[in-house]
């Protein structure tokens, strides 16, 4: 093959480079002979050789740029299980096509993280584990609480289908070529299927309607939106009309989605 190319900024390509930092990341995955493992943009494969030597039972490789694809798909290696290939684009994944139980890794591009994030967590039929390394900022979104600067609508979306945990932080030298901001490593174990939202679709419209006016109250929103009556289906709710969304947990947003997805139909 022709020599690497370097990092392509249209990708939002940052290669990990950092050997430890790869086995960190691995680590928290937790993977066993019988687990079937996904990697998203392996680019060169900092933590594809690590995970590949951890022996899970299936290993998929999604990589939208077709040199690494090429790269992977060609790639000897000495040991199964044997590596699929797609040189595709994950934004536009069947992620519903995924049969049984997968866990998930990544060092997601930044200018993807977030909508990629939000698709594996609620189309994944058996989601059973995911860690991502994104971008610090965004982590803290993931991860943040009722109340705080940091909480909206990606958090709550995320927080509807998974417990977030923490990892560690990954500063700019880890990477070729290093970002401008730190990055930090996240994990997502599900929550039971039974508190997952039970209309999605109402959800992420309402997120959308009360975050894009997150300083206003909730009843003056809804309004706004043309829902009827919402400061009765509020306070049935046990929710003050004068709340603000950015108050409200994600279980709260859920009951509301499901109140006004009724109402209407």
């Amino acid at each position: 093959m022709t020599a690497a190319p370097r990092a392509k900024k249209s990708l939002g390509q940052h290669f990990l480079k950092d050997a430890k930092t790869s086995a960190r990341i691995v680590d928290l995955l937790r993977i066993t002979s019988e687990d079937r493992v996904l990697e998203i943009g392996p680019g060169p494969g900092a933590i594809t050789g690590i995970i590949h030597e951890r022996g899970p039972a299936r290993f998929r490789l999604i990589e939208k740029d077709g040199y690494w694809a090429a790269h992977h798909a060609e790639l000897e290696r000495p040991a199964p299980p044997a590596v699929e290939v797609l040189n595709d684009d994950a934004l536009a994944f069947p992620w519903e096509s995924l049969e049984g139980p997968w866990k998930i890794i990544s060092n997601l591009p930044y200018n993807v993280a977030s909508p990629l994030m939000w698709d594996i967590v609620s189309r994944t039929p058996e989601l059973t584990r995911a860690v991502f390394m994104i971008q610090k900022e965004v982590a803290e979104r993931l991860y943040a609480v009722p109340g705080t600067k940091d909480y909206g609508a990606l958090s709550v979306w995320i927080q509807s289908y998974v417990r977030v945990e923490w990892g560690f932080v990954v500063g700019p030298g880890a990477f070729n070529p290093p970002p401008k901001v730190d990055s930090a490593v996240v994990t997502f174990v599900p929550l039971p299927k039974d508190r997952h939202p039970k209309n999605p679709e109402a959800l992420s419209a309402m997120l959308k309607v009360c975050f894009q006016l997150r300083r206003k109250q909730l009843q003056s929103i809804l309004r706004r939106a043309g829902r009827a009556d919402p400061a009765a289906v509020l306070e049935g709710l046990g929710i003050a009309p004068e709340a603000r969304p950015e108050t409200l947990s994600p279980a709260q947003f859920q009951q509301l989605a499901e109140a006004f997805g009724r109402s209407e139909s």
